[in-house]
């Protein structure tokens, strides 16, 4: 999954053109009965679940009748004979389809679109038009107003950003709710926040499994895990709509639900592998002091990157199998080495460079004894 910045939409080019398709798809819409809506609304949602779902076969219904704006202002019936659609399938011909039933129902879409009947056309713009807007608007929840800022040389905001400092609290646990003075209303007490303060600072709390300083804010790293998992599946919804129907770049919503996990994301993902950086530290140190480590280590660092939003791994080897006794130098020696590999490793970018050699670092001072 790779969800790189997108070009300003205040420059001319293909952001505008976007933008154009975007609000014609957003006048048809409007332009139709509210029958013709609601039935148009029915059909996405089946569509963007087998688009989210990867289903096999999605069937579909174009409506009876549309009104063309640009005709006259009685609507125009559809074909009954192309009103019911069905994209892939159990058939030995249908394997393409099966194994991308997206690909399928975006080219099953520009078909339609293209077809000589008004009726057809118009109706397959308007499902386009209100599946890119279901799986938007409809199967991501929004999240509080935020602000990141990016760290220096990075490109993707990361560190949440507060016009005033969050309230603290030294006697209540992470998940407790916690009252706030400052915003209560007048007659009405104080403001109950069931969320911790460092989990407040992000676009959604609920999936913020650690603070500023990697330390959990949930109860497990398997909780934390699934955090990390749910704002992923996030940001594949909002990239597979925008692989629908590019032109949703164009929605205000899409662009706020992006910026918001996105910078969420990445914070996150970097914490959760510094979190498992640090356990595995401690279980080389656990098993030095038990000696069962005189027959070989290899490691896998985790890192998340920052291009396809998912947590990696690199693999190294730090004393080859065989009777070796284990001293700390080794790994000293190997996290300095890959160090020097990661930094010319140009199929990462130079963000998650940076997050991986602190990692790096990390290993090699935790076996430092020279220090």
């Amino acid at each position: 999954m790779s969800d790189t910045p997108l070009p300003s939409s205040t420059s001319e080019g293909p952001v505008s053109l976007l933008r154009q398709e975007y609000t014609a798809g957003q006048a048809l819409f409007d332009a139709q009965p509210v029958l013709v809506q609601r039935f148009v609304e029915a059909q996405a949602r089946s569509l963007a679940d087998a688009i989210v779902q990867h289903a096999q076969q999605v069937r579909f219904t174009l409506p009876d009748q549309i009104i063309d704006p640009r005709g006259e202002a009685r609507p125009t019936p559809a074909p009954p004979d192309q009103r019911e659609q069905t994209v892939g399938g159990v058939g030995l011909f249908d394997w393409l389809s099966r194994n991308d039933i997206r690909k399928a129902l975006r080219q099953r879409l520009n078909e339609l679109e293209q077809s000589a009947h008004r009726a057809v056309s118009i109706s397959a713009a308007l499902l386009r038009y209100a599946t890119a807007i279901h799986m938007v608007h409809g199967m991501l929840p929004a999240g509080r107003s935020v602000t990141y800022i990016a760290a220096d040389g990075e490109e993707i905001p990361t560190i949440p950003h507060t016009a005033r400092p969050e309230p603290e609290s030294a006697i209540t646990a992470a998940t407790d709710a916690i009252a706030e003075e400052e915003q209560a209303e007048e007659g009405r007490g104080e403001l109950q926040v069931p969320y911790a303060s460092a989990a407040r600072r992000f676009y959604l709390p609920q999936w913020v499994a650690f603070d500023d300083q990697d330390r959990l804010l949930v109860n497990s790293l398997g909780e934390a895990e699934a955090h990390v998992a749910s704002m992923q599946r996030y940001m594949e919804i909002l990239h597979l709509a925008r692989a629908f129907a590019p032109y949703i770049v164009a929605d205000d919503s899409y662009h706020q639900k992006r910026y918001g996990m996105l910078g969420q994301l990445v914070n996150q993902g970097r914490a959760l592998a510094r979190y498992q950086t640090r356990q595995i530290i401690q279980t080389i140190i656990d098993r030095a002091a038990q000696h069962d480590l005189n027959r070989g280590l290899s490691l896998s660092l985790p890192y998340f990157d920052d291009q396809t939003l998912t947590i990696e791994l690199n693999h190294f080897e730090v004393i080859p199998a065989g009777r070796i006794m284990f001293v700390p130098a080794f790994v000293v020696r190997v996290a300095r080495e890959e160090q020097a590999k990661v930094a010319e490793d140009t199929r990462l970018s130079p963000s998650t460079r940076r997050h991986l050699l602190a990692e790096l670092a990390m290993l090699e001072r935790a076996f430092d004894t020279t220090n």
